[in-house]
């Protein structure tokens, strides 16, 4: 009767214990962030829908009583912030729902083309704005404003803007998410653009003449579109799978280098999914090295990239290092 190999078995546990504690990084600790990062989601996502009803509702009030197209534009722009608010809280949602058969690689998606309608909407805001104000200036119409009341409304909303604003983009930066970015930037062009209102009806109040409230609009309408494009594009990008910034893809490199392995030539690469990051590699392993020890290793790897980057997925493929030198053939033979 043959005795079993101890090395072997010693091996074996080596290898199962290194799995079960791989399952319970993966599964438990990255988990209970995502969870985490996901209720810090929702809850800011929430936030921004609730002020933006309240402050459109009030700019468009006091727009149809003042008869400002400053005022008007602005509630315009409120409301373009309240629909991408929305959004962001229904991709923020669905993004954050586990991986199904119908989506086996998650619903991070959504939020990029979430950003992608938003700044979208943002444009279609300010042409229409650009194209109201032209009109005015045009015929040489312009409304007698009562603006005491748009003057207290601008105020709110600045300082509103302010603070939901600085939230947006905390979350955002913790979580990685390009919904919350996208509408952080929606109230970031609300907080300049209702500062300018706000100077422009003062200025009103004090020349009287009624001419600055187009061309206010037509600034407002510029500032607007610009950021529509930016979001735009930056949502493009992740719809196409550009890969994520040069900056960070040499982070992941140096920690690779760090463990003293070598980085198989043109295998890193790495994509913004919605709020994740999708990462593959082959590394190159001596032929000597069990199937245990490159699993280990290539565990420690992904530990330090998953500490660097919280919300990411990593694929390694571990390749003996006799492949890279064009001995295919012996390696076949053996």
């Amino acid at each position: 009767m043959l005795k079993p190999d101890k090395n072997k078995q010693t091996e074996a546990k080596i290898f199962l214990l290194t799995a079960i504690r791989s399952s319970y990084y993966n599964y438990i600790v990255n988990g209970r962030r995502t969870m985490q990062a996901n209720t810090k989601k929702k809850a800011v996502a929430g936030l921004s829908i609730v002020s933006n009803v309240v402050l459109s509702a009030l700019k468009i009030a006091v727009g149809i009583f003042s008869g400002s197209l400053c005022i008007i534009s602005e509630a315009i722009h409120s409301m373009m912030d309240l629909m991408a608010s929305m959004l962001a809280f229904f991709s923020v949602v669905k993004s954050s729902q586990p991986a199904d058969s119908d989506h086996p690689y998650g619903h991070g998606k959504y939020e990029d083309l979430s950003g992608f309608i938003e700044g979208l909407l943002i444009i279609f805001a300010s042409i229409f704005i650009i194209y109201e104000a032209y009109k005015r200036i045009l015929s040489g119409e312009f409304a007698e404003t009562e603006n005491i009341y748009g003057i207290i409304v601008m105020f709110i909303a600045v300082v509103a803007n302010i603070i939901v604003s600085s939230l947006l983009f905390k979350v955002a930066k913790q979580t990685n998410s390009i919904s919350l970015y996208a509408d952080g930037e929606h109230l970031k062009t609300d907080i300049y653009s209702s500062l300018g209102v706000l100077v422009g009806l003062v200025l009103i109040k004090i020349t009287g003449d009624a001419i600055i409230d187009p061309i206010i609009a037509l600034l407002i309408a510029v500032l607007i579109f610009k950021t529509g494009e930016k979001i735009t594009k930056k949502a493009i990008k992740n719809l196409l799978d550009y890969s994520i910034p040069k900056e960070e893809i040499e982070k992941i490199k140096e920690i690779v280098k760090s463990h003293n392995f070598e980085l198989k030539e043109n295998t890193l690469k790495a994509r913004q999914v919605g709020p994740s990051i999708d990462i593959d590699m082959t590394l190159l392993f001596s032929e000597e090295k069990t199937i245990c020890e490159c699993h280990k290793l290539c565990e420690n790897i992904e530990k330090q990239i998953c500490e660097t980057f919280p919300n990411c997925s990593i694929s390694i493929h571990a390749e003996p290092e006799c492949y890279s030198k064009n001995c295919q053939i012996n390696c076949k033979k053996n």
